[in-house]
């Protein structure tokens, strides 16, 4: 408002200067004589008609006239500005001294099914500058030299607009009480530098559960330029917020991602900070409560090691990573999510540095950021066959009664397309329920060759894997869930598209491979988990998920629980169920005497618990084998699935059985004590 006042001034003094210069033009003219001889005053030496005097005059007025309407104008507009629009140019001059600037919320904490906190936020005293002070050269060196931090690095973090240009910028984090009390005491030694308190993610339990909770960093681009106009539960991020990048932090940032705070601050003409004025308190995320249950989390993390241990003991040096799931079949709430190799998600507090980034998505170290339960896509291998065994019964390619001798080697291809069982020596006569339980590959090879050659029937075996959700995401609530695959021979002739027509031909040998789990077919570890949750829950699949509520804000109850919904409903013969049953109560303890010693221990009230399960032993060519065990319990009202996958641990009943009995153990709060070392198990 100031220089528009100078401005009309100005205008006003140039008014008036023209004034005075037509009046003094007035005054004299080369036209006028005087009256020498009588002293008179002067007189015109010409008429008074159109002469060029009275042409002057007329214009002069004119001018007159014009000058005043300008003047007129000008003081009209001075009124104007100082009476009726002063507010508005107050306000005007206002903005151009102050800015508003946001401050962080908080995150919500992501807390187990009983309230124990997986994820919290902790204080750190953080040391913050504007960027004037990079000007100073002799304050920024002493600031460096305090904190033990390159000049370079803390010019540069000075400098750093990315929490906005009038926001004090983060120089260092988790500084010391005496860096603080230092710089407190000697104020005067570095003005425009502030001490806050701010709050980090703090991670109790370091590695537990790392890929599932996920990890938080500073918005991306894609999330700072993401359009958020269609959606009205979107946030808007400014630069430098943190937020979600992975797992449950991801999933549920809306609600985690608390909401900014205002500070009002005072700028000088150069835009740097002189003051602070009015705030208004930023409002932390809410807490949210999962379905894990701490003390399952930690047994499939350490059933997962031992696994491992007991694989490396039998010469599976490679060991070393696999996934364990415990899921509750009559909900689908997920109580334990174990990965392995595992990672600490602190280390992108304040931003990983380039080389920890390497590490942690380098092949040699197994890929800790993967998360193999959604994502890792393997072969079922023999745990695929109680689906294998159903699709015979109910497209007739088998009965109850059918039996197939195994004399360790099948030649129903003919033999020079032979195939050998796992155990060389064979099992002899099997039906389908013996079958499962030895788990017996020339039986499921039957089936494949019995789909192959039927009359209209022969996807009859895939679709009855479509049918128990193989194939397709599970929908749990986290992202980055892999499909997995159903191969057929409209998929091989696409996928092998580029070879010859007899490459991409689907031959009686894909069929037999796929019948007991090898070959094409890809599965996660949570979709075979589903797949056992719906045999025990008679053909019903509940969606797995992890979030139990959201908490209210007051901390008193929940404001949001989550409602189970049914993923899929499979209608099988009673009798056909119950055969499968049978089947999988068998490997548990008829197949393996290891397998038996360890799992008839668990009790609960005095009462022997009773199990049903499966292992299976997958091939990749150039690696050892794969490790599957899968159980459920109780046998006879089922409400707990265990699946484990082990990779390139050996068979699945000497490695992955041990991760599955500790989540047991957990459970029914009934350890292992059996000494026996499982080394018989069946593939």
């Amino acid at each position: 408002m100031d220089a528009q006042l100078l401005v009309i001034i100005a205008g006003l003094v140039l008014v008036a200067v023209v004034i005075i210069s037509l009046v003094a033009l007035r005054g004299y003219s080369g036209k006028f004589r005087f009256d020498t001889e009588n002293g008179t005053a002067p007189r015109a030496s010409e008429g008074e008609g159109n002469t060029p005097k009275v042409m002057f005059k007329g214009r002069f007025t004119g001018l007159i006239a014009g000058v005043g309407a300008a003047f007129a104008l000008i003081v009209a507009k001075l009124w104007s500005m100082q009476m009726v629009s002063s507010d508005y140019y107050e306000q005007l001059a206002e903005e151009n001294r102050t800015r508003t600037i946001t401050t962080p919320a908080d995150r919500g904490r992501i807390l187990d099914r009983n309230g124990v906190v997986l994820v919290g936020n902790r204080p750190s005293l953080v040391v913050t500058a504007y960027s004037s002070l990079a000007d100073d050269e002799v304050a920024v060196r002493h600031l460096a030299n305090l904190l033990g931090l390159p000049y370079t690095a803390v010019r540069r973090n000075i400098q750093d607009n990315s929490e906005g240009a009038q926001s004090a910028h983060t120089v260092a984090t988790d500084v010391s009480r005496r860096v603080v009390a230092y710089i407190q005491e000697h104020a005067s030694e570095f003005d425009g530098v502030e001490i806050a308190q701010r709050s980090e993610r703090q991670y109790p339990y370091r590695t537990l559960a790392a890929q599932l909770l996920g990890y938080t960093g500073t918005a991306t681009s894609e999330q700072l330029n993401a359009d958020t106009t269609d959606d009205p539960g979107a946030i808007a991020y400014e630069s430098g917020d943190v937020v979600g990048q992975a797992g449950v932090e991801l999933t549920y940032e809306r609600v985690l991602q608390g909401i900014r705070g205002e500070q009002t601050v005072r700028v000088d003409a150069n835009g740097n900070v002189t003051g602070q004025s009015a705030a208004v308190e930023a409002q932390p995320g809410s807490d949210i409560k999962l379905t894990i249950d701490l003390a399952i989390q930690q047994a499939c993390e350490s059933g997962l090691e031992k696994a491992f241990e007991a694989a490396r003991q039998q010469g599976y040096e490679n060991a070393g990573a696999g996934s364990c799931v415990c899921i509750d079949c009559k909900t689908g709430e997920i109580l334990g999510m174990a990965n392995a190799p595992s990672y600490d998600p602190s280390s992108f507090v304040g931003g990983i540095s380039q080389d920890v980034w390497d590490q942690l998505n380098d092949e040699a170290n197994k890929y800790p950021l993967m998360n193999r339960a959604i994502a890792g896509q393997y072969m079922s291998a023999s745990t695929i066959k109680p689906l294998t065994a159903l699709a015979a019964l109910n497209y007739g390619i088998m009965t109850p009664d059918s039996v197939v001798t195994c004399t360790g080697y099948w030649t129903g291809l003919g033999e020079a397309y032979g195939q050998y069982c796992w155990d060389h020596s064979g099992h002899g006569p099997m039906n389908l329920q013996s079958a499962i339980t030895w788990s017996c590959d020339p039986m499921f090879y039957e089936i494949g060759k019995g789909f192959y050659f039927s009359d209209g029937n022969t996807d009859g075996m895939q679709q009855t894997y479509r049918e128990w959700g193989l194939g397709e995401a599970t929908g749990v609530d986290l992202g980055g869930e892999s499909t997995g695959r159903v191969p057929d021979a409209a998929w091989k002739k696409e996928a092998f598209s580029s070879y010859s027509s007899d490459d991409q031909a689907w031959n009686p040998g894909d069929m037999t491979n796929l019948a007991i789990g090898q070959g094409d077919i890809l599965v996660t570890p949570l979709q075979m988990a589903m797949v056992y949750c719906g045999l025990a829950n008679g053909g019903v699949q509940m969606v797995p998920h992890l979030l139990k509520s959201v908490v209210a804000r007051d901390g008193e109850g929940d404001a949001l629980s989550y409602e189970a919904k049914e993923r899929l409903r499979v209608e099988e013969d009673s009798s056909y169920m119950d055969l499968v049953h049978q089947g999988l109560q068998g490997v548990i303890y008829e197949e393996s005497a290891s397998t038996a010693a360890h799992f008839s221990n668990i009790y609960q009230d005095g009462q022997q618990v009773i199990l049903a399960g499966k292992s299976g032993t997958g091939e990749k060519t150039g690696e050892d084998e794969y490790g599957w065990f899968i159980a459920y319990a109780p046998y006879d009202d089922p409400q707990y699935v265990v699946a484990c996958l082990c990779e390139q641990a050996g068979f699945g009943a000497n490695s992955a059985m041990y991760a599955v009995r500790e989540v047991f153990g957990a459970i029914y709060d009934s350890p292992d004590d059996s000494t026996v070392v499982a080394s018989d198990g069946a593939r």
